[in-house]
């Protein structure tokens, strides 16, 4: 890893924005396609005929391709040429759209091949991405560019959750895939403006360190996305398979960390051969960047965790329907946009410690306020003050650690630093949404427990027939149409209905407290953040850092 050193005035030379319109563009594919896939399974069920279990197999299958495949598509952008095979990509990406939209035959089984088909395009989009804007731009256009595409994300969760929402209500679930095909000729009509070499034939592709991060990958995400499905410990009955009763879940885990680690020495033996490795470990040589990563997994593992939680109780604890749920969260995704385009500007008089450590308290203070007032209402101002300032917290972070990490690398090096990204942004979604599930839950049992005791008119008969030992969020409706199997007076129905209520709240709340610990925990690694001057900023061109 080179150190700081001060730009040029050549590498001040303004660019053209057209190209960025391309990569921008490219970013609001994906992130549209990923929004889409979970309003679309409704009308898939209906249309196919098949369970909601098959139908998510969709969302699954686009996350495996993208953790499996990111880090061998950075090396094999890297052999093409990164403009050639962003277009290639692209070109697939749209004919997964076609899968989708079922134009050869009407089976669900078409809707999986072409989310496969997306992944396995996206994971070559994603570094792709960030070794274009490394190879187009420089300085602040650098860290403008970096900044548009935190923000994508946010503002195409927004519109597809919006556009979804109306079309699935008045037309159906496919116009969604029309979108996404008319996005992905957009991204390559404006890839011919952009610039990049022509890569490198003599890069070779280390197979046994794809095979080893790949499995290792999948294997973590599939372990921690069912950790609350398959069993934590014990194996339930929705776990595929048992080994002696235990769940398959935390031996995915154990043995993503052994193939991981596998992967860390394997490639370590070759770069001392001298050889190519699939990804160049010298990107967190120092310890600034390996803060940044930290930082980066609890940035996106908070953002799952608030993703998750909050639609779970608008959702189950409000009935209300998935529209809802976008406009309840507009104010947090609209925060995150405007924020993660906005904090570029204060690179010049704040280094990134600084903004690291504020951006981290504000995340804090925003949980542990929402602790307070959040309440059955959702609407109110305090709670909608609280969602706007953990999204500005949660804007700037996000920008800011992608803008350390492609900063301080080689140019040559920003793929490598994108496929880092990406292998960071999955782990840590899986991480945060099976942690914030599993808290949740966990909690919910202790305060249904508790609230039981203090409610004797529970007679011990009632609550075994309820059967708290697979406690859950579930509605006041869900709750009386079970309670109406039983023997239940109708005292005792409002009564557990009332015990419902206040044990979700009081669940949300410490939950939101536990958020609001983790976030503060995070004030370490960014304590370790650079804190160059903006002169100071590392060029990431390879004639400077060569030097």
């Amino acid at each position: 890893m080179t150190e700081p050193v001060p730009q040029t005035a050549s590498v001040a030379a303004t660019s053209s924005w057209l190209p960025m319109i391309s990569l921008f563009m490219a970013q609001v594919l994906m992130s549209f396609n990923v929004a889409a896939l979970p309003i679309s399974l409704g009308g898939m069920v209906g249309e196919f005929g098949v369970p909601p279990t098959v139908a998510s197999t969709t969302i699954v299958m686009y996350g495996l391709a993208v953790a499996a495949l990111v880090m061998t598509g950075a090396k094999l952008g890297q052999r093409v040429g990164w403009v050639l095979i962003f277009r290639v990509v692209i070109a697939l990406f749209a004919a997964s759209s076609v899968l989708m939209l079922m134009l050869i035959a009407p089976s669900i089984g078409w809707a999986i091949a072409g989310q496969a088909v997306a992944g396995a395009a996206a994971a070559i989009i994603v570094p792709s991405i960030v070794a274009l804007i490394a190879e187009n731009y420089r300085g602040a256009q650098q860290a403008t560019a970096i900044g548009a595409i935190g923000s994508a994300r946010a503002i195409s969760g927004v519109t597809a959750f919006l556009i979804g929402g109306t079309l699935g209500t008045l037309v159906g679930w496919r116009p969604m895939f029309f979108i996404v095909l008319g996005i992905a000729v957009l991204v390559f009509a404006f890839s011919f403006t952009l610039r990049g070499d022509r890569g490198d034939p003599g890069i070779r592709i280390d197979l046994v360190a794809s095979f080893l991060i790949g499995a290792a990958i999948v294997l973590l995400t599939l372990g921690f996305n069912n950790l609350n499905g398959w069993g934590a410990i014990e194996a339930t009955e929705a776990a595929p398979f048992d080994i002696l009763g235990l769940s398959p879940a935390p031996l995915f885990i154990g043995a993503g960390i052994v193939l991981g680690q596998a992967f860390v020495l394997w490639t370590r033996r070759r770069i001392a051969e001298g050889r190519v490795p699939l990804i160049d470990l010298g990107i967190l040589r120092s310890s600034k960047e390996r803060a940044a990563v930290y930082a980066m997994f609890i940035v996106v593992a908070l953002e799952a965790c608030v993703n998750f939680t909050i639609p779970l109780y608008i959702q189950i604890v409000q009935g209300r329907t998935p529209f809802d749920t976008s406009i309840a969260m507009m104010p947090f995704n609209l925060t995150v946009f405007i924020t993660a385009t906005l904090v570029v500007r204060f690179y010049r008089r704040y280094p990134p410690r600084v903004i690291g450590v504020f951006g981290f308290l504000l995340t804090t203070g925003a949980l542990v306020w929402l602790s307070f007032v959040v309440n059955n209402n959702w609407e109110t101002l305090p709670t909608i003050l609280g969602l706007v300032v953990f999204g500005i917290g949660q804007g700037a972070l996000v920008t800011l650690v992608f803008n350390v990490l492609v900063t301080s690398a080689p140019s040559s090096l920003a793929g490598d630093v994108g496929s880092l990204r990406g292998t960071t942004q999955n782990l840590a979604s899986a991480v945060g949404t099976a942690v914030a599930g599993a808290l949740l839950v966990s909690l919910l049992g202790l305060s249904v427990g508790r609230a039981v005791v203090e409610h004797p008119e529970l007679p011990p008969a009632l609550v075994a027939q309820v059967d708290l030992d697979s406690v859950n969020f579930v509605s006041n409706e869900d709750l009386r149409a079970v309670l109406e199997r039983t023997d239940a007076t109708p005292a005792q129905v409002d009564a557990a209905v009332a015990v419902n209520e206040e044990s979700r709240l009081s669940t949300l709340r410490l939950g939101l407290l536990v958020l609001a610990g983790i976030s503060a925990l995070a004030i370490l690694p960014a304590s370790r953040l650079p804190r160059y001057k903006p002169e100071e900023i590392p060029d990431p061109s390879p004639a400077v850092a060569s030097d």
